[in-house]
């Protein structure tokens, strides 16, 4: 599914395992190279291979980093471990200016932009998170968010849903945006028609 939106393919240092493993050959691996076997490595080209010299961030902050593309979609990097899932979370909010939507078994989850309409059926699980305090504004939601002060340790939205079409609007990067797997389609097309995005930290 994920590389029939987004062919081509690049691969999170040791994800470039699990890239071959399921015939797919990443164009390049990027990342510090401490998960990638040697013996795979000896299997890439030099062009294939971009070495990040640094643990202080992971190596999806690194792929984004390096990636220059109008939008990313991140598979493998949920349903795994915890903590790892986490630090992609915050990742998303460090690099507000990409887009990027995470695809995980059951959910899909992206940082909200400013401004994004999905016409979503009714009863369509629609699930915010807040990374950071933000505030925003609905249409189409059987909870409205209008002016809730939400907060990681205060108010949330999870479980929420919608009545048919969802408009979203928020005053600042901070959202994390969770629904259903099969509206992936749905949303990278939305994304990508959305002109305004958070710029960059």
């Amino acid at each position: 599914m994920a590389t029939a939106l987004a062919p081509r393919i690049v691969a999170a240092d040791g994800g470039a395992q699990h890239c071959l493993d399921m015939g797919h050959a990443p164009e390049r691996v990027i990342g510090d190279m401490d998960s990638l076997p040697v013996s795979l490595r000896a299997q890439l080209t030099p062009d294939q291979l971009c070495p990040v010299a640094e643990q202080e961030t992971t190596d999806f902050d690194k792929v984004l980093r390096y990636v220059q593309a109008p939008l990313v979609l991140g598979v493998g990097f949920s349903g795994g471990r915890l903590d790892h899932e986490l630090a992609c979370f915050s990742t998303l909010l460090r690099h507000p200016g990409q887009r990027v939507i995470l695809i995980g078994a059951e959910d899909i989850v992206c940082l909200a932009p400013p401004r994004l309409q999905l016409d979503l059926t009714k009863g369509t699980r629609v699930s915010l998170f807040p990374m950071v305090p933000v505030v925003g504004q609905s249409s189409g939601l059987q909870w409205p968010i209008d002016d809730i002060a939400f907060a990681p340790d205060g108010m949330i939205g999870t479980s929420n849903a919608a009545l048919g079409p969802v408009t979203l609007r928020f005053e600042a990067p901070g959202m994390l945006l969770i629904l259903p797997r099969a509206w992936l389609a749905a949303l990278v097309r939305q994304l990508l028609e959305t002109p305004e995005g958070w710029p960059a930290l």
